[in-house]
């Protein structure tokens, strides 16, 4: 081997390095204040970061729809907000993780898992993501249509603002009666 293919090679091998422990720590991401799923003791107590405030939009859906509570808590700092109809904030990991330990419920226990949202459509401006959306499900009798803006500081959720209201779902049972 000549001195150039070490060299080489020694840059190749130290890039592997770096590349892994980047992908290691995005993994394990941040240290957050640790929360408790009340429903099924399942504790949160890391953060992890998205690449943009597209991801961290797209990242949310997809743990909702998934009913994901730990991969939902991942997005939400300590100091984050969930804005509700009606003046309803919901401040900080706490409240939030209550929040969403009950969306994530099977339906027969009161919860929402198995609704799935679909974006109709977005405007991305700055770092907030405008969504209207769609809520769709084998126990709704109609489609549900709202609107979020999903703020990001552009790893994590730091807001969420929503026109969702489970008070206004039109459950299956209730279209029979």
């Amino acid at each position: 081997m000549s001195r150039t293919t070490i060299t080489a090679s020694a840059a190749l091998a130290m890039a592997l390095v770096f590349s892994a422990a980047g992908a290691a720590l995005a993994q394990d991401g941040e240290p957050a204040d640790a929360v408790t799923n009340p429903n099924t003791g399942e504790v949160s107590d890391t953060l992890i970061p998205q690449a943009s405030a597209y991801d961290t939009y797209v990242e949310h859906v997809r743990a909702l729809n998934a009913c994901e509570w730990g991969a939902l808590m991942a997005q939400y700092p300590n100091d984050a907000e969930v804005h509700l109809p009606g003046g309803t904030v919901v401040t900080g990991r706490q409240a939030i993780g209550e929040l969403f330990a009950t969306f994530v419920l099977p339906v027969a226990e009161t919860g929402l898992c198995g609704i799935t949202f679909s974006e109709e459509s977005r405007l991305e401006v700055g770092g907030t993501e405008a969504v209207q959306w769609v809520a769709e499900a084998d126990f709704l009798a109609e489609p549900y249509r709202g609107s979020d803006a999903y703020i990001s500081d552009g790893q994590y959720m730091a807001a969420m603002v929503s026109t969702f209201d489970g008070a206004d779902l039109m459950m299956a049972e209730m279209a029979s009666e």
